[in-house]
């Protein structure tokens, strides 16, 4: 796995007239996990969601998003639709509290694959258990309720979610903050197993240096400085 996948030139980030993100610079090469580290508030997340076009309130007021050579600094409607879940996915920090909860998992990520793809249930749940097989997910958890998952488990339903299109490029935000050491451990054994199996590139966000230093290949700390 060669090439570039992501690259970010001068980018620039504000909300209202505040400048949260100013001049960053970066590039993921194919098939990397590449970390992100900084304190909170910092602005880690926002770049984040300035990659997969969910900003909110914010504005890119410089810079340039790149995608697989194509700029997406500002794609929006039909195109960004395209590329998110299926080009990038994304794994949200309290992952459980990105469900609905009172709709099963299995339903609301079904829902979300019809989207893109027109797998029958069926389908939707033979590629829902093979990767569930590598992040220690039991098939069960297809049936559950959001609130009926441990902290762990709902990460896991989260990477399903984000898996489940097989993206080329995976945004994870702080995706270990809320747990104990031990699962800490298991879900990042369970990222490296995503890029083994799929070829996947990971960019991570955490300021846990520990996180950092057991998972990515390269880390990349806000001041715009690499370790």
């Amino acid at each position: 796995m060669t090439g570039e996948i992501l690259k970010i030139e001068n980018l620039c980030i504000s909300y209202g007239e505040t400048e949260i993100i100013h001049n960053v610079n970066f590039s993921v090469a194919q098939g990397k996990i590449f970390v992100i580290v900084g304190e909170s508030g910092k602005g880690k997340s926002t770049i984040l969601k300035a990659i997969a076009g969910i900003l909110g309130n914010g504005k890119i007021t410089g810079g340039k998003i790149f995608f697989e050579g194509r700029e997406i600094t500002n794609l929006q409607g039909e195109e960004r639709r395209k590329i998110a879940g299926a080009g990038i996915g994304y794994i949200f920090q309290n992952a459980t509290a990105s469900f609905c909860p009172v709709r099963t998992i299995g339903a609301q990520i079904f829902e979300s694959v019809q989207a893109h793809k027109n797998w029958t249930e069926k389908e939707f749940i033979s590629r829902a258990e093979n990767i569930m097989q590598n992040i220690n997910l039991e098939k069960t958890v297809l049936n559950e309720y959001p609130f009926r998952l441990s902290g762990g488990m709902g990460q896991r339903a989260g990477i399903l979610a984000a898996m489940i299109l097989e993206p080329k490029i995976l945004l994870a935000d702080e995706p270990t903050s809320a747990l104990d050491p031990e699962t800490q451990a298991s879900v990042i054994e369970e990222f490296l197993k995503l890029r083994e199996r799929y070829g996947v590139s990971i960019v991570m966000v955490t300021h846990n240096l520990k996180v950092a230093n057991d998972i990515a290949d390269e880390i990349f700390k806000l001041t715009g400085s690499r370790v």
